[in-house]
Formats: C-alpha cells, sequence, structure tokens
C-alpha cells in the first residue's frame, strides 16, 4: 500500500470577459479547450482529449511539455454538470484505491454585464499540486484562456 498523501484544499477566483454560457462552453468542449488548458510551455492536443459532459462520463487530457515531449496524462470523471453554472469531476491522482480522488468543482456566475465570474474549489489535491509552481502554473493557463476568449469576440 502507497504511503498517505499530504492531501489539501485550493481556490481559485476569476472575471472573464465572456458570457457564462460562452465560458461553460470552452471549459467542457475539447475544441476550446485544446486552445488554453494546461501552464505556459505545454500543449493539450485536441485528439488527446475525451470529454463526456455528463454524471459518470469521462474529462481526459493528455498535456505535452513543448520543450521535451514528456506527456501528462488526467484521466478524470464528470460528477456533476448543471449546465452552464456547475461542472464537478474526480481524478485519481494515485494508483493506491484506498486514496480519495481529487474533486474539482467550478461555479460560473453570470454577473449580467457580459462577464462571467469562475470559483473554483479542489479538494483532496496532492501536495506538489498546490506549489507556488503549480498555483502559477494554473493563473498562466487562466491568461491564455482571457486571451482566447478575446478571440472569440
Amino acid at each position: 500500500m502507497e504511503e498517505s498523501l499530504d492531501l489539501g484544499e485550493m481556490s481559485f477566483e476569476r472575471v472573464f470577459n465572456a458570457p457564462r454560457d460562452v465560458v461553460f462552453r470552452c471549459m467542457t468542449t475539447p475544441a476550446d479547450l485544446c486552445h488554453f488548458w494546461g501552464p505556459a510551455g505545454v500543449s493539450a492536443p485536441i485528439e488527446k482529449m475525451k470529454i463526456e459532459l455528463r454524471p459518470g462520463g469521462a474529462f481526459e487530457t493528455v498535456m505535452i511539455n513543448d520543450a521535451t515531449g514528456e506527456e501528462y496524462p488526467s484521466i478524470g470523471e464528470v460528477l456533476e454538470v448543471s449546465e452552464p453554472t456547475r461542472l464537478v469531476c474526480g481524478e485519481k491522482v494515485s494508483d493506491d484505491p484506498t486514496q480519495p480522488a481529487m474533486t474539482t468543482a467550478i461555479d460560473f456566475y453570470d454577473l449580467g454585464d457580459g462577464t462571467t465570474r469562475t470559483v473554483t474549489v479542489q479538494s483532496n489535491v496532492p501536495a506538489m499540486y498546490r506549489s507556488p509552481e503549480a498555483r502559477a502554473g494554473m493563473e498562466s493557463s487562466f491568461e491564455e484562456f482571457d486571451r482566447y476568449l478575446a478571440s472569440l469576440v
């Protein structure tokens, strides 16, 4: 049995300059998601994404390090979906079946002026994913998402 992981929680809040239905669609559709998924220096090819937007459906992506070609697969499951207001996914981060899945819950709030506030709460997050570097990577992904949304307008 694996040693118990150091699990914790992370949260992010962000306002995007796009309507809620567009933000939700972009975060759940491979044709959009491939443009901003992952930190700077990483690509996420559409052909390596599988999203089945229903409880029990797949939420699978592979990020590829642009410099080395190293692949980082993420094999998740949709736990809850209430389009366009909420998405919850789980991802196993350990081969130990006794370890809980990391859970990511995203709530989408229509601010009434064409912008959307997202609140993302991740639980059962291993320490390595909570590091300042990992947080900076998540922020760079949000910045790329901002640019992508601006290109849609």
